[in-house]
């Protein structure tokens, strides 16, 4: 049973008493991040994220992370493009030890210029460190082919320069401005009654933030195509297909069709690129959904030499999809496994947590089990076979990172 709470400041609570269990996760979730950032000031949702464990006004560094170690605790965080999350997992005994560490850290991080600057490499690393994975920067250049200049084509680790600009005042009056109460949910699940909403309430229930966020500006859809030179073994590639929109009443649709396409190691292209030609190691496709965008993509890393006719297999396997469709076997393999993923999530309270988390946030509705599984099961060949239609057109966006950084010729500028 999930009860929700509004407090009078309008932070939300939302905690699910799970008796079965002996543990407790505990999430504090912000609707910020390199979306509301600027081209100045991007990738400060994230350095943000980092001071939060750099030490607060009654703990250093080092005693935030033994407060977890010494009572066999996690604790963690992580900024996307529209939210970010500290978390926290506990035995069910250390609930409130933990609950006032996170809110230590929420409210009396002093953001002190040592530990700014210590930090500041640690994330230059960070991004060093990204640089070297082409396969994740290939995603990243996706997003700037499709929303070009909009802050969704940011990068949440931001840059080198942006990071230079950071300090205290500005990470302060950052979290003024984005971390008001309306923009925060605080999520619990786990073996915890309705006794520890109120003390959630006594921490998180008055405190005062500023005006919050600005309305956001509704991206448009670019069919870019983007080459980056780099010395890789592999080129990697993406296609960036026009999405849904999270809330979107096609979404468990989408996610079928996805895991026929590329969500598995049964799927379409999976089988078909890797089992039967092997022109790839890694070859997959997922959806991600924004408040208003959303992009399909699907990724290949290939030898140079293949890159022709990897991107001509994955056309052919979108080809032969949209004129055949999915089969009734596919249609009802993906909706087990959907089933069975929803089933299998719930045994873990951190994905309870963040699984009310996010529907708090960014949907403000909470579905029972029957009611999603019953929202599966409406999904039909029909609806599926449409979609694709209109998902996986002639306009695409495309990145490539590869040794020459040029697009094959059969890929249409």
């Amino acid at each position: 049973m999930i009860k929700k709470h509004t407090c009078q400041n309008g932070l939300r609570i939302v905690l699910e008493e799970i008796p079965t269990v002996r543990s407790v996760a505990i999430g504090i979730w912000i609707a910020t991040g390199s979306r509301n950032e600027t081209i100045k000031n991007n990738g400060i949702s994230h350095f943000l994220e980092h001071m939060f464990f750099k030490g607060t006004k009654t703990k250093s560094a080092r005693e935030i992370a033994e407060s977890f170690d010494s009572i066999g605790g996690q604790v963690n965080a992580f900024t996307s493009k529209e939210y970010t999350c500290y978390y926290a997992k506990v035995l069910d005994s250390h609930a409130d030890y933990a609950l006032n560490t996170l809110s230590d850290m929420f409210f009396n991080s002093t953001f002190v210029d040592e530990e700014l600057n210590k930090e500041k490499n640690v994330v230059y690393e960070e991004i060093k460190m990204y640089e070297d994975t082409p396969d994740d920067i290939v995603h990243d250049l996706l997003s700037k082919a499709v929303y070009e200049e909009h802050p969704l084509g940011y990068p949440i680790l931001g840059t080198e320069e942006t990071l230079d600009r950071f300090n205290g005042e500005s990470l302060r009056q950052y979290m003024h401005e984005m971390y008001t109460p309306e923009q925060v949910v605080v999520s619990v699940a786990g073996n915890v009654d309705e006794s520890f909403l109120k003390e959630v309430e006594k921490i998180f229930g008055s405190y005062e933030g500023g005006k919050g966020p600005e309305a956001r500006e509704k991206p448009n859809f670019h069919f870019n195509k983007l080459a980056r030179k780099k010395d890789t073994e592999q080129a990697h590639l993406c296609l960036g297909f026009n999405g849904l929109h999270i809330g979107h009443e096609d979404v468990y649709s989408l996610i079928v069709l996805n895991n026929v396409l590329g969500g598995s190691m049964s799927s379409r292209l999976f089988q078909e690129v890797r089992e039967q030609r092997g022109l790839a190691y890694s070859v997959f496709s997922y959806h991600s959904a924004f408040e208003d965008s959303g992009i399909v993509t699907i990724y290949g890393g290939t030898g140079a030499k293949q890159l022709d006719q990897l991107f001509d297999t994955v056309q052919s396997t979108l080809n032969t999809l949209k004129a055949e469709g999915i089969t009734e076997k596919e249609l009802r393999n993906s909706k087990e496994q959907l089933k069975g993923n929803l089933m299998l999530s719930l045994e873990s309270t951190n994905s309870r947590m963040s699984r009310n988390g996010k529907n708090e946030l960014l949907l403000k509705r909470h579905r029972s089990l029957d009611e999603i599984v019953e929202e599966i099961d409406t999904v039909t060949i029909e609806k599926v076979n449409r979609l694709g239609n209109n998902i996986f057109t002639d306009d695409f966006a495309v990145s490539l990172i590869s040794p020459e950084g040029k697009l094959p010729a059969n890929i249409k500028q």
